[in-house]
């Protein structure tokens, strides 16, 4: 639940931390058409769900995101309605995308969502996202997440610098637009206004 008190415009900007993790750790997104469809999902989410992702990184098989929905308690409905929508549309590419894993990865969805008994005959999300809540308050905690998210790539080997990394938000805190619509944390701008708050 959001805190209403006399700082309520920055606890309205609070956030949640959240991983998507593939099943099995499977690397689905190594084909563009997979990771396009993730890119799709989230710029959907954030133009007709009321959701705000402040960063974001899609790696082979996870994604991490820094994001809030207005309605604090809409962020449980969010990911479940983009894990099933991302799911089916994943599901359809890979019947139509000349992936030489094609029935290796669906095996391993099918027998994933036959453990966790599920009624879908695929799972390819993992269940939890392991939300962590991060008041903006927290600006140290809050930068230091953002690079954490930003540096996957490099600790990955895939990149030298951030902003090279296409499916990041790394590009648009250099003041170039990413792939997703980001709101770009103006760290500088926020303890300033926390400082003048008397809340830092």
């Amino acid at each position: 639940m959001i805190n209403k008190n006399k700082n309520q415009g920055l606890n309205e900007q609070d956030c949640s931390y959240l991983t998507f993790n593939v099943v099995d750790w499977i690397d689905v997104f190594i084909r563009p058409t997979y990771k396009q469809i993730i890119v799709d999902a989230l710029n959907f989410c954030v133009e007709t769900k009321k959701f705000t992702i402040y960063a974001w990184v899609l790696m082979t098989n996870h994604m991490h995101l820094l994001a809030r929905a207005q309605d604090g308690s809409g962020l449980a409905m969010i990911e479940k309605e983009f894990k099933r929508y991302t799911t089916t549309k994943i599901l359809e590419a890979i019947d139509i995308e000349p992936d030489l894993r094609r029935s290796w990865m669906l095996q391993r969805f099918e027998n994933s969502s036959l453990t966790l008994k599920k009624i879908e005959k695929f799972q390819l999300w993992q269940t939890c996202t392991n939300p962590s809540y991060i008041d903006f308050k927290q600006v140290y905690k809050l930068q230091e997440r953002v690079l954490y998210i930003h540096e996957n790539p490099i600790r990955d080997g895939i990149v030298d610098s951030p902003e090279h990394y296409t499916y990041s938000s790394a590009i648009d805190y250099t003041g170039k637009p990413g792939l997703v619509k980001v709101h770009v944390i103006n760290f500088e701008s926020l303890r300033m206004s926390l400082l003048k708050n008397g809340s830092a």
